[in-house]
């Protein structure tokens, strides 16, 4: 199995893309942490997978989380093998509408906590001579869309932090690579959607300009893909910003939010 006998922090993993990698990550042999801010979401996914499993409950937009979530897990499994930061804050905002509270909330879960959860992982993966970082990102970070500014800021944060890291710790054998996700239907995205007008069901009924292919990824198809990345079969691939998406978004033409 591609992850026997690792240990992998996985942030905001009691729902979506997060859990979903959860439970891969299991199924191909590594015992996870699971983070997330609803405790009663976390015992769920931890029951489901058993002894394979362990929880911790933080906040990522206070610092001091970080640090406590990568001791949580050496504390639980005896080592940390792997980092994944899958937690974000997601929030619409444009230039007229982003207030400096709001970007600083947006860089805080999405840039910050990645840097010091990465930052506090580091003597652990010294000691044991490496470690795998997976940033989880969005085609986003290329520009954004128009109401995405301070997420779409934030993340390209998350993808120069990713190759800056990658260049500067690769000679310790620590990976730190990024997969930025394109149009994911993960249950809060579905119902977000639902909010803003979409009716149920649209994510049956998929113009072929998003998704090609008829159907935009799932939870667990993006899963499958973080796995390889956490694994030595993606060795020594490191500080590559590998974007998960159907078509190239280079090119493509701008279409408008279908209804």
């Amino acid at each position: 199995m591609l992850l026997q006998d690792k240990v992998i922090l996985i942030t905001g993993s009691t729902t979506g893309v997060g859990e979903a990698i959860a439970r891969r990550s299991v199924a191909a042999g590594a015992r996870v942490m699971i983070h997330g801010l609803e405790e009663e979401l976390a015992k769920q996914v931890c029951h489901d997978l058993g002894d394979a499993a362990s929880y911790v409950i933080a906040d990522l937009s206070d610092v001091s989380a970080c640090e406590r979530l990568i001791e949580a897990t050496v504390q639980r499994f005896g080592a940390i093998h792997g980092l994944v930061n899958n937690a974000a804050n997601l929030g619409r905002s444009n230039l007229d509408t982003t207030t400096p509270d709001f970007f600083d909330k947006m860089m805080a879960v999405n840039v910050r906590a990645p840097l010091f959860l990465i930052q506090a992982a580091m003597p652990h993966f010294r000691a044991q001579g490496g470690g795998v970082v997976l940033n989880i990102g969005s085609i986003n970070a290329l520009s954004g869309e128009p109401n995405l500014l301070a997420y779409s800021v934030a993340k390209g944060g998350l993808q120069t932090l990713t190759r800056n890291l990658a260049n500067a710790h690769g000679v310790e054998k620590v990976r730190i690579n990024q997969l930025n996700l394109s149009w994911v239907t993960t249950p809060n995205e579905i119902a977000l959607k639902i909010r803003e007008g979409l009716p149920p069901g649209w994510e049956n009924n998929v113009p072929t300009v998003y998704a090609p292919f008829g159907k935009l990824f799932t939870p667990e198809q993006v899963a499958n893909h973080a796995v390889f990345w956490l694994s030595d079969a993606s060795y020594p691939a490191n500080g590559v910003v590998f974007v998960l998406d159907q078509s190239s978004p280079y090119g493509r033409n701008p279409q408008k939010d279908f209804s």
